[in-house]
């Protein structure tokens, strides 16, 4: 039977529950460093590539080199306080697995760079389940610009219209709604009301275990 449809997944947020980790490693980093931002306004920024997030908030101020130093340093922070609580998000290992038995193709479309996939991949052990892994190594512009979605799409051989992604944060809805794709929203880290501005959107739930999510592998 041919697929006639993909999933392609977010990482944080969407397939694990770190948000508030990355936040809180963001907060103590900028903070050290001279911003005066409050958690909220922190949680905003956190979107795009680090190198980005650093940019946005300190222009011109940090050299590509000093930026990778604190990206590695900011991630291995975040490590070492989540690697305790390590799970995938509820129902989603039985989702994966039911995908995976079905033949759906997936993929994982992230603004993460490879070290903290690899974290979540080779600690939860779930390499096995995606066809095409697209980190901030990989595109040239970050959500919500499409790319990342489109070469998820390219590399499964799947077009946008059949690629259903997984969703937590309003800039990665935009960016698949920029791809031409449909999208089940995550409600980690977000409520249903920053989500107004897409018409994208198939449906929220709070987990994997949602009954809504049945209708995806009709």
């Amino acid at each position: 039977m041919v697929n006639k449809k993909a999933f392609l997944f977010d990482l944080n947020g969407t397939m694990i529950d770190d948000m508030n980790f990355h936040i809180m490693a963001w907060y103590r980093l900028l903070n050290d460093l001279g911003a005066v931002l409050s958690i909220e306004e922190v949680k905003k920024e956190c979107y795009g590539k680090n190198s980005e997030l650093l940019e946005r908030i300190f222009p011109g101020r940090f050299t590509d080199e000093e930026k990778a130093r604190m990206e590695i340093a900011k991630e291995t922070e975040y490590q070492k306080q989540f690697r305790p609580l390590l799970k995938l998000i509820p129902g989603l290992d039985s989702f994966l697995e039911k995908a995976y038995q079905q033949k759906i193709p997936m993929a994982i479309g992230s603004a993460a760079i490879m070290f903290n996939i690899d974290f979540v991949l080779d600690g939860l052990e779930l390499r096995h389940y995606f066809s095409s892994i697209i980190s901030a190594e990989s595109v040239k512009e970050s959500k919500p610009d499409p790319e990342t979605y489109l070469i998820c799409s390219k590399e499964l051989g799947m077009p946008a219209k059949d690629c259903i992604v997984f969703e937590d944060a309003p800039k990665g809805v935009e960016a698949a709604q920029n791809a031409g794709m449909r999208c089940v929203v995550l409600t980690t880290m977000h409520t249903k009301e920053e989500f107004g501005d897409y018409n994208n959107i198939d449906c929220f739930v709070s987990d994997y275990h949602d009954l809504q999510l049945v209708n995806l592998f009709d």
